[in-house]
């Protein structure tokens, strides 16, 4: 990675896209013809579009170069964490009916559900095989961290469909649902990275609550943007989620806010007729001014700023904690 401490943002995470892609191509490669077909299409890769940003991969990588390795040293993990990340959204576009991602139809719309929901179990089955055949320090930690990470991601999935059917959500619940559905494999990406580079177990630690800290607030962010993001920018429809019924952040933080903005939104969160684009957009504004909007976004500044206080206490190599401390913050102000 270049020496110089100019880097911005972007051009890290372009860093880190571009150091695992050959190697997740390599390991795409390895299934069988039809799967990898349509990775490839997710990936972006057939058609030189938009193959996403690779948040967990480089986290990874700049894991491992704060505990004073190379950054290349976490490639396994980068790959595995990358290839859990892609089967989560293969599935998750079935689940959610959505049929655009990143700018392009999604796997199921061009090649069927059932290739799709094939092909994110093959992803799965490669991330664990990538773990297992790696050297070094991860070979034997790293497939039972990716496994528990993995479990958190399905448990959380599933209160996320199971929230959108109940009437009543705690706020607390949803931070829940959200730790194990995104922030879950953000701490693994920065747990695996830093045992990659042979970190010990204190430093291993502070990585994955720095991790944890950015997942939600990651979160967080992708809720905002879900409700108010230009679909131009992100990639995907707006407004999806409240036409689901979603208990997403900004959502339950307005329905469990007291006048009648909340009560308002409650009725019509509770209607059984579906929402018309009309509808969609009065209920986004009813969550913003039930606070809702202004919630998530405090609240993403203060997992900022915890995050922030992990990522010191693993006693970082300067220049890598810089580069982590800017990831970090274009999450939060990121608007795709």
């Amino acid at each position: 990675m270049a020496t110089r401490e100019d880097l911005s943002a972007g051009e890290i995470m372009a860093w880190g896209r571009d150091l695992v892609t050959p190697a997740l191509r390599v390991a795409v490669k390895r299934l069988p013809t039809e799967m990898a077909d349509l990775a490839a299409h997710h990936f972006g890769w057939s058609t030189g579009g938009d193959g996403g940003k690779a948040v967990r991969a480089t986290l990874a990588l700049l894991s491992a170069e704060a505990v004073g390795a190379r950054p290349a040293d976490a490639l396994d993990a980068a790959v595995a964490v990358e290839l859990v990340h892609n089967f989560s959204l293969l599935h998750d576009d079935i689940m959610d009916g959505d049929r655009t991602r990143r700018h392009r139809p999604t796997a199921w719309v061009a090649f069927g559900v059932p290739a799709a929901i094939l092909a994110g179990d093959a992803l799965l089955a490669l991330a664990g095989q990538v773990l297992a055949e790696s050297d070094g320090p991860l070979a034997g930690p790293g497939p039972g961290w990716l496994a528990e990470a993995l479990l958190a991601l399905v448990e959380g999935q599933n209160a996320d469909l199971n929230l959108a059917g109940r009437e009543r959500v705690e706020l607390a619940e949803c931070v829940e649902m959200a730790a194990g559905k995104t922030a879950a494999l953000l701490a693994a990406s920065c747990a695996l990275g830093a045992c990659a580079g042979g970190a010990g177990t204190a430093r291993i630690a502070a990585l994955k609550e720095f991790g944890s800290h950015l997942g939600l607030a990651f979160q967080l962010v992708d809720d905002l943007l879900g409700i108010w993001g230009d679909p131009a920018v992100t990639g995907k429809p707006v407004r999806a989620d409240l036409a689901a019924r979603k208990k997403s952040l900004p959502v339950v933080a307005a329905l469990n806010a007291d006048g009648p903005a909340a009560r308002e939104l409650a009725e019509r969160y509770a209607s059984p007729e579906p929402f018309g684009e009309a509808e969609e957009i009065a209920v986004a504004a009813l969550i913003e001014r039930a606070g809702g909007r202004a919630w998530a976004r405090a609240e993403s500044r203060r997992r900022l700023a915890a995050a922030q206080a992990a990522l010191a206490e693993a006693r970082p190599v300067p220049h890598a904690a810089d580069r982590l401390t800017r990831i970090a913050r274009l999450v939060v102000e990121r608007d795709r």
